[in-house]
């Protein structure tokens, strides 16, 4: 069984990450979303709504797990006999970083990292650009799927209401 992990914060998860999620399931049998978690941030979503909306975007794949992680990716691959990463790029500025952490990973556990360059469409996309654009009011509509669109405006509104 061909398995691999695309590992990120989700915070929320956008087209972009989705892109990429969608191009390893074409590639692997198994693809798990790891959640990784920083206990130093504080997400706009809790790790749970996170891994929720995950599953509810990807559902229709069938070949992804969606899980959450505190500490190293590679111990995450370890425990799950997982031997590839697989990162979406977006621009030259992502690869100097992630190929780091790919010598890095490798180096610790052997575990390998497919790089994918992402969809020109999705290449300025981060959650934070979104999140941040959605917080001033701004249409990101079209870069989240709508179920996450849905959430994202609910919960910009919570916060603007005080709960």
């Amino acid at each position: 069984m061909r398995r691999a992990v695309c590992p990120g914060s989700f915070d929320p998860i956008t087209n972009g990450h989705l892109d990429i999620i969608a191009r390893a399931t074409k590639l692997y049998d198994v693809v798990h979303v790891a959640v990784m978690i920083n206990q130093s941030k504080q997400g706009l979503f809790t790790v749970d709504e996170r891994m929720d909306l995950i599953r509810r975007v990807t559902s229709e794949y069938g070949n992804v797990s969606v899980e959450s992680h505190h500490g190293l990716l590679v111990d995450f691959c370890k425990e799950r006999d997982i031997p590839a990463i697989v990162k979406g790029l977006r621009a030259v500025s992502d690869f100097d970083y992630e190929l780091q952490m790919a010598q890095m990973n490798n180096g610790l556990s052997g575990v390998e990292t497919l790089f994918v360059p992402t969809n020109p469409t999705y290449s300025f996309l981060s959650s934070s650009l979104v999140k941040e654009v959605a917080a001033w009011g701004g249409d990101v509509s079209h870069l989240l799927p709508p179920a996450v669109h849905e959430a994202l405006t609910s919960r910009l509104a919570e916060r603007r209401e005080g709960k």
